[in-house]
């Protein structure tokens, strides 16, 4: 006999497996859990701005569509069923896609991402687009489109970015999972400040395809989720090898589905509270460092260690800007005034570099890799905050300071997280814990450059001790 249903009310709070579960034994239709999500949707997004297109009458068409073909017997895929809103920087042919700019208010993409393809083939439903701050540029979603989206836990302050109306999507019940990009923290620094675990995968993990530069190791998607094994459950749909991809990484997506259990018994664990001195705000560090204990409870042995990270910010600063410079000149060019004043000094600061300055800095991100890859060595894991504060004010654009410490750029304050970016190694945040005022707060969990798996492994072992999965924003 099947498991029974959880009540109505909770069936858009249980895990992604669970639900195709259902869907697949035919305990829950598609059509009868797409309403549940479009209710959820109804009830709670004009609160916190997270879905800004929404397409209901394709979302139902989609849900119809999938109990028909299970009931013609055909295989399901692994993602039968589920609702999927995609991030508003991503390709999604018919469902407008503005990237947060007035630029793009009324674009209608005619062609897919790639991995929106691979998500419609293992059976999602894509129902509408999460929102993010113009061109994702910042951690804090907010733009002249739509406006800003709110901390599911705190509607005064910022969930972070630029994967901000994912992170919130998911953490309010009104997705099961969510897609996002990753260059400085996009998928990591909203899912700490929602309470879900989101995963900058390995460069070349999830294939991009369109992009503009053919070899960039620095963005990234990659999955979002209220549980581990719901994430890898996104990846497996996500993740494998793609020709017009040369970073594209060989191992099949459905690796991913295997089982996240193994001993942790011995493991090496890194602590890096401050990755050698970044300045981190002491609620920080308390929420992350009790977490840290929870790592020797699943058998680690956890030592404090730095990773030598010399020239991180010189490297990040500089290939960022030349990103920007590739990207938006065109823009910068034709549409100067409809530009937020972030992405044009970004886009000028790549446009005055020569080209012997990006030459350095890829040198020194060389040097940077196998300095890591020495350290991994040594270490099993590394472990550090996912962000050096706590959510701030919705109203608050970027943060200027830290522990009295002044910051120059609207990137700085981003540094526990753009600095795993540069080394090229996968980083998940999963929930850590909350502020005294009830804030939620995540912790990295980094693994060696291409083991997403194992990266994976220890978040599933530490989440099942740590105790947050379950808890829910008062929405």
């Amino acid at each position: 006999m099947p498991d029974p249903l959880p009540p109505d009310a909770e069936i858009v709070f249980a895990p992604a497996r669970d639900l195709v579960r259902w869907l697949v034994e035919g305990v829950l239709s598609a059509e009868e859990l797409m309403t549940r999500y479009l209710d959820r949707i109804e009830a709670v997004n004009p609160t916190v701005n997270a879905i800004v297109t929404l397409a209901p009458e394709a979302a139902m068409e989609g849900a119809q569509a999938a109990d028909a073909a299970r009931t013609r017997g055909e295989t399901p895929g692994p993602l039968h069923g589920l609702p999927i809103a995609c991030k508003d920087l991503t390709l999604t042919r018919g469902i407008r896609t503005t990237f947060g700019s007035p630029i793009y208010r009324d674009f209608v993409p005619d062609q897919d991402d790639l991995y929106v393809e691979r998500l419609k083939a293992a059976g999602a439903i894509i129902i509408g687009k999460t929102n993010t701050p113009e061109f994702g540029a910042g951690s804090q979603t907010f733009n002249p489109v739509f406006g800003a989206t709110k901390n599911p836990y705190a509607t005064d302050r910022t969930c972070g970015g630029s994967s901000g109306g994912a992170a919130v999507a998911v953490a309010g019940g009104m997705l099961p999972l969510a897609d996002g990009t990753d260059m400085g923290g996009s998928l990591r620094n909203p899912a700490s400040w929602s309470n879900v675990v989101g995963f900058r995968t390995s460069p070349g993990r999830v294939p991009m395809w369109p992009r503009t530069k053919l070899y960039d190791p620095m963005g990234v998607a990659g999955p979002i989720g209220r549980r581990v094994a719901d994430v890898a459950l996104l990846l497996s749909a996500m993740a494998g090898p793609d020709r017009r991809a040369p970073l594209s990484i060989d191992t099949p997506g459905s690796a991913f589905r295997e089982p996240l259990e193994r001993d942790f018994n011995g493991v090496r664990i890194a602590w890096s509270p401050t990755l050698g001195g970044y300045p981190v705000e002491p609620a920080v560090l308390d929420v992350c460092g009790a977490a840290v204990a929870r790592f020797g409870d699943i058998g680690c042995t956890v030592e404090e260690a730095d990773p030598d990270l010399t020239d991180v910010d010189e490297i990040f600063q500089t290939l960022r800007a030349f990103a920007f410079a590739m990207s938006h000149e065109a823009h910068l060019r034709d549409h100067r005034a409809m530009l937020k004043d972030t992405v044009i000094w970004n886009t000028e600061q790549g446009l005055a570099l020569g080209g012997m300055d990006v030459a350095h800095a890829e040198v020194k991100q060389a040097a940077l890799f196998d300095r890591m890859v020495a350290f991994f060595d040594r270490f099993d894991y590394l472990v550090c905050p996912t962000t050096q504060v706590p959510p701030f004010s919705v109203d608050t654009d970027w943060v200027r300071e830290i522990n009295g410490v002044a910051l120059e750029t609207y990137i700085d304050w981003m540094a526990a997280c753009y600095t795993i970016t540069v080394t090229g190694c996968p980083s998940i945040s999963v929930p850590a814990g909350f502020t005294p005022d009830g804030l939620p707060l995540g912790i990295q969990i980094v693994a060696p450059p291409k083991c997403d798996f194992a990266a994976l492994q220890l978040a599933h072992a530490y989440e099942g001790v740590a105790g947050f999965a379950n808890r829910r924003p008062p929405l």
